[in-house]
């Protein structure tokens, strides 16, 4: 099982591809964190991404792309994955096809606007450990404090609704084409966004025929 989990920033991609990964035994593979780890690992395609990074300029495409390959020649992808923040734009998928990286299934979370802007503000990470939490669907035992370590939770500036918005913006212009990309290849599965995290959950798996 290959899949590609596409939403807007804020409708669970994360959530849920940590439980399919904990459920079906399948990596999730998360390109900032895999961009990372080749680079202190001096990968070959690891030592070209930093020399962008480095100078502050985006990694190119196919450099991100080189850098997913290497991963996903590792053993435990040998029974499938979940893409996680890649790809983002119709270039970028094109670039994955053109390397022989093949997808089963795309699942869209359908999810409005005006629904991410509410849960956004609503959202709460840790400042010590980074736990994530949110006052209504994921609250902390204590008001403020992580369960985790203690340490005290607060709002990501990425999280105000000013940016939500701007977020909200690229992701139309630029990776909500991609249900149109996957759909012209019989691989889109959209789903409804549910009351509750498992609600989604069982609404993905139904969607698979899992």
């Amino acid at each position: 099982m290959k899949l590609i989990l596409l939403g807007a920033p804020g409708a669970g991609k994360g959530t849920q591809a940590e439980i399919l990964s904990a459920r079906y035994n399948i990596p999730t593979i998360s390109t900032g964190n895999i961009l990372r780890a080749a680079m202190k690992n001096g990968t070959p395609v690891g030592l070209q991404a930093k020399q962008y990074v480095e100078s502050g300029r985006l990694v190119p495409d196919e450099v991100i792309v080189g850098i997913v390959r290497e991963r996903l020649a590792e053993p435990d992808c040998a029974g499938g994955y979940i893409l996680d923040g890649m790809p983002r734009t119709i270039p970028q998928a094109e670039a994955l096809e053109a390397n022989g990286i093949d997808i089963d299934r795309a699942v869209s979370i359908e999810i409005s606007d005006e629904t991410i802007i509410d849960r956004m503000a609503g959202r709460r990470v840790c400042r010590d450990c980074g736990a994530s939490y949110h006052v209504v669907n994921k609250p902390p035992k204590t008001d403020g404090v992580c369960d985790a370590c203690g340490g005290e939770l607060a709002i990501r500036s990425d999280d105000a609704p000013e940016t939500v918005k701007a977020r909200l913006d690229v992701y139309h212009k630029e990776t909500e084409p991609l249900k149109d990309f996957y759909a012209q290849r019989g691989k889109l599965s959209s789903v409804e966004n549910q009351p509750s995290i498992e609600a989604t959950t069982k609404a993905i798996t139904d969607a698979l025929g899992l």
